[in-house]
């Protein structure tokens, strides 16, 4: 069976090496770079199966640049990793991507929520409670748009 192939985005180098070992034992880690701007052409050029994306990173941050390739490939799952808890920076990764992990919790979390992605769902990680409750909140509020800049 062919392996899920992924880019990695991720601006600290021992971090993003963390990462990289911990996604390899089950995907194909195409990619690792360290902004936006990269991650971008990365995907566009080698047209993973998946993206990893730290939000904040110099230059142009991760949900930006998600922005950008999904114009491209919509229906691209990202993953989003961060040391946010913040729920309405989570809401706002949710509204483009399909999985928020913390950096915390990445070495229970992340591979199941790659999995989750790549099998069409969404993933939150548990400590910010349901995706489901979590979106809903933001139903209360019509017409907001919520952007990485806003939080």
């Amino acid at each position: 069976m062919r392996r899920a192939t992924l880019v990695l985005a991720e601006d600290h180098p021992p971090i993003a090496e963390q990462l990289r070992e911990l996604l390899g034992d089950e995907f194909d880690v195409l990619a690792v770079v360290a902004h936006g701007e990269a991650l971008v052409k990365a995907v566009r050029r080698l047209r993973p199966d998946a993206v990893v994306t730290d939000i904040s990173m110099p230059g142009m941050d991760g949900m930006q640049a998600a922005r950008e390739f999904l114009v491209d490939i919509p229906e691209l799952p990202v993953v989003f990793i961060t040391v946010h808890d913040d729920p309405t920076l989570a809401r706002a990764a949710l509204s483009i991507g399909k999985g928020y992990v913390l950096k915390a919790s990445a070495g229970d979390e992340l591979v199941d929520a790659l999995r989750h992605v790549l099998d069409g769902g969404r993933f939150l990680s548990p400590s910010l409670g349901r995706i489901e409750a979590l979106m809903s909140d933001a139903a209360a509020f019509p017409g907001v748009n919520y952007s990485a800049g806003d939080v």
